[in-house]
């Protein structure tokens, strides 16, 4: 998605029972890693040491593999105009990319990105993400979709809430270790997400992260594990750099624990 700033972001409505209240947990950088400054991140994972990223804005889209330790792109391919990319992932000799407003998505060889066909879905497409058993997708509004990885068929949906209340703007996805992560666009926070109830576990707060002073634009947006070593990593748009990450056990930035509690008003249904 493009930094658009829209008003009543964080006016959330229409929820219901109350639940347990998520805790925002910072992160500690474990290592940096230097990425592309101009590519504006829109979907990240890793596999077999190697990252996969899809790049955004119209013009410039494309996907590309990179190294992890140098940040070198060692193959790539656009994405023409009037598409612009969204979220990626990969399922067995193919990778899925969406786009953001145009319904279709598209389908490539993960050995050497050749385009081998397309997929349609409905509304818009933001992230990307996968279990063993299916695709996840996020399309900006407070509902996932899980989607059958050999036809992208909608298979099923889940709500995603925090103290009740429904979050919306779910950008960029991973798995990890059996929850859903998502960057909540406009924020500088991950949702943890049970995948069974939609219940928001916890934020992680990354705005220590990234340039210093950021532009509109420059918002975190790229979350990608290596489920083998148990590493998880988070970067930007535009951002300098890709960072490897733990959790940690220090106070979250005030801004970041102000825009958790934003997220968990919200008025009775």
């Amino acid at each position: 998605m493009r930094a658009l700033i829209l008003p009543g972001l964080l006016a959330l409505a229409g929820c219901g029972a109350r639940e347990e209240m998520p805790k925002v947990q910072t992160v500690e950088v474990v290592k940096s890693y230097p990425h592309d400054s101009q590519a504006f991140t829109q979907g990240l994972y890793i596999d077999g040491g190697i990252l996969f990223e899809s790049t955004g804005e119209e013009g410039t889209s494309g996907i590309r593999k990179v190294k992890l330790d140098s940040g070198e792109v060692t193959a790539q391919a656009p994405l023409a105009a009037p598409y612009f990319g969204e979220g990626i992932i990969g399922w067995k000799d193919r990778i899925y990319q969406l786009t953001w407003k145009d319904q279709k998505g598209f389908i490539y060889d993960r050995a050497d990105l050749t385009l081998k066909g397309e997929f349609a879905y409905t509304g818009e497409g933001w992230g990307l993400t996968r279990n063993d058993k299916s695709v996840i997708m996020s399309d900006g509004t407070a509902t996932l979709r899980f989607l059958d990885p050999e036809t992208m068929a909608q298979r099923s949906t889940l709500a995603v809430t925090a103290n009740g209340c429904p979050v919306a703007q779910l950008n960029e996805l991973e798995w990890i270790d059996g929850e859903i992560w998502a960057n909540i666009w406009q924020t500088d926070l991950i949702a943890r997400i049970d995948p069974e109830t939609g219940k928001v576990k916890g934020f992680v707060d990354v705005a220590a992260l990234g340039p210093p002073a950021p532009s509109v634009d420059e918002v975190p947006n790229g979350i990608a594990y290596d489920s083998a070593a148990k590493r998880i990593f988070v970067t930007g748009k535009m951002w300098p750099q890709l960072y490897e990450v733990k959790l940690g056990d220090g106070p979250a930035n005030g801004a970041a624990q102000d825009q958790a509690a934003a997220l968990m008003r919200c008025q009775p249904s």
